[in-house]
């Protein structure tokens, strides 16, 4: 008998961030962890995300809160409707996940990519794919006027083609339209750049597949709990042959930059505290001097708490696993997502009372749906980042 979930208690009072990370097909398992989430009563005030993450991240700031599960629903199963009557033969659960995954490379998926036509191969094209269906469906299934009213606050990451450089969008800053989550998932060479004011922009994952340190740095902050919802697992059994080997190669590449933005955020807030406990020890004729202002402009004394809920599936997906968009597996991971979810919400450990010593708190979730439910807390021996406001 699993244990009861814990509702968000009425006197919490710290702000609430989902961060979701990239990873195409495997984004259904967000979806189902935001189920979870909303149904226990942590509904998010920012929502930021890069990829896939984007997506189903506006389709949460974009809709009524009430909505939110519904209009997620519908997304997913429209994208992976099938786009080709050819049969699919009932074969083993690896065959079928690789034939649905040939489908999405040779027919696109519904409401999301086609292939581009013979006719478009004279001009050199600077992709495999056209997305023009993704902006149709994005219009469906957000609200945009109430995603810039900026009751839920929204920001996706996209990388810049001409320079590399890392940018945001957000709602705070400018009006967000379908265009700059389109730009957020444009993974090349599939799909194509996205252009915004003159400028062309490729999928975030490229420079960083976390929104994370965002979220965390921006000023003026806030103490929050954030949920980051990684897609892609840091841990994983040796490879035993070609496809588990290409499988580990990609979760080791996606999740390793995930867990140094979560690293260099911890880092970054334990220099503020320190800076901070610098500060008040000095001298009133050293504080004064232009060098202490200097520093303590960098401090801070906000408290943070992040709970990292990964994706990790029962049995190997194959390298393929993000583009195999079949509605069978979709309900899985969506199933996955919330009893992970659960099982994080039945404990809530960031509910305890945060040490004097400690400023940031990361809360690892190693559920999984054939182990028992466990958390662990990773804090550095050092006190560990305050914040600064």
């Amino acid at each position: 008998m699993s244990a009861p979930i814990r509702a968000k208690p009425a006197d919490f009072d710290k702000k609430i961030g989902l961060v979701l990370q990239g990873g195409g097909a495997l984004g259904s398992y967000q979806a189902g962890v935001y189920e979870a989430l909303a149904e226990a009563g942590y509904h998010p005030d920012w929502v930021a995300g890069i990829s896939i993450g984007a997506i189903n991240g506006a389709i949460i700031a974009g809709n009524a809160p009430a909505e939110r599960v519904a209009r997620l629903r519908g997304f997913w199963e429209r994208v992976t409707a099938p786009v080709t009557s050819f049969p699919f033969l009932p074969f083993s659960q690896a065959m079928n996940r690789r034939w649905h995954a040939t489908s999405a490379l040779l027919f696109g998926q519904s409401g999301f990519f086609a292939p581009r036509p013979l006719t478009d191969w004279f001009s050199s094209p600077v992709s495999y794919y056209d997305t023009a269906a993704l902006r149709s469906t994005l219009e469906a299934f957000i609200d945009f006027d109430r995603l810039n009213a900026r009751e839920t606050r929204f920001s996706v990451g996209a990388a810049n083609v001409r320079t590399g450089d890392f940018a945001y969008f957000d709602s705070r800053e400018m009006r967000i339209g379908p265009e700059h989550i389109m730009a957020s998932a444009a993974l090349p060479p599939g799909f194509p750049p996205v252009e915004i004011e003159g400028e062309h922009y490729w999928d975030g994952g490229l420079v960083s597949n976390t929104p994370l340190q965002y979220v965390l740095d921006y000023v003026p902050r806030r103490s929050r709990l954030t949920f980051q919802v990684d897609v892609f697992n840091a841990e994983g059994q040796l490879p035993d042959d070609l496809d588990s080997a290409m499988e580990r190669e990609k979760d080791i590449r996606y999740s390793s930059r995930t867990r140094a933005a979560t690293d260099m955020a911890r880092v970054i807030h334990d220099v503020r505290h320190n800076i901070n406990s610098l500060i008040e020890r000095l001298p009133e004729d050293l504080r004064r001097t232009k060098e202490a202002q200097f520093l303590y402009d960098f401090g801070c004394v906000t408290r943070m708490d992040i709970v990292r809920l990964s994706y990790r599936p029962v049995e190997a997906q194959g390298p393929s696993k993000d583009y195999e968009f079949s509605a069978g597996t979709m309900e899985a991971r969506w199933a996955q997502g919330i009893q992970d979810a659960q099982s994080a919400l039945s404990g809530s450990p960031w509910l305890e009372p945060m040490p004097e010593e400690l400023g940031a708190r990361l809360f690892d979730g190693a559920w999984a749906t054939n182990a028992p439910a466990q958390t662990s807390l990773l804090a550095r021996s050092r006190p560990a980042a305050a914040e600064a406001g």
